[in-house]
């Protein structure tokens, strides 16, 4: 049986010698796992897409760099996590410099017609709350506790060592349980 790396090798190789299914299929394999991540770091579902189309354009051009020294989803979960950050300093940066609230408010109304009003609050409420945690935190906690990544995973991914990232990781866990016990006060 083969497994996911050895499927994962052939793709990649079969993608470098110029077949683009091998691509798509790598795309279909692992986008949603993209979208989710990225997702859960930037709160909404537009940076997300944005950020997909990013990450995919990296994998696109820069595949032939990958050497299978980590699996492939760690190092696409690694460009994801540095994309998502590098992306909503972007945003942030141009939020400040921003004088066009309209368009704002544009996006919002999107995102109103498209999810159903109570389950984006609640989404809305859990993405507030990963959003008050400080970058390393909120990361370390998608990665831990939604994602179910190991430590060592998390640590491979981030290069931040594992008696850290558990301390970022119970700081993490503290605040949310803070902020939900609050929320439902």
């Amino acid at each position: 049986m083969m497994s996911q790396n050895d499927e994962d090798y052939g793709l990649v190789k079969n993608f470098l010698l110029g077949d683009e299914s091998s691509f798509n299929r790598l795309v279909r394999k692992y986008q949603q796992k993209i979208y989710w991540h990225a997702r859960r770091m930037s709160g909404n579902h537009l940076d997300a897409d944005e950020i997909v189309q990013e990450v995919l354009l990296v994998l696109y051009n820069k595949l032939g760099t990958f050497r299978f020294n980590s699996s492939l989803y760690t190092w696409i979960y690694r460009i994801t996590s540095t994309r998502s950050i590098n992306y909503l300093r972007r945003k942030n940066i141009r939020n400040i410099f921003s004088t066009d609230s309209e368009q704002a408010r544009d996006i919002g109304k999107e995102a109103n017609i498209i999810e159903n009003i109570e389950v984006r609050e609640k989404t809305e409420k859990v993405m507030n709350m990963l959003q008050k945690l400080p970058r390393k935190q909120r990361e370390v906690f998608i990665f831990r506790n939604i994602n179910e990544m190991s430590y060592e995973e998390i640590s491979e991914i981030t290069g931040t060592s594992i008696g850290a990232l558990k301390a970022n990781n119970f700081h993490a866990v503290k605040k949310i349980t803070d902020l939900m016990d609050k929320y439902e006060k």
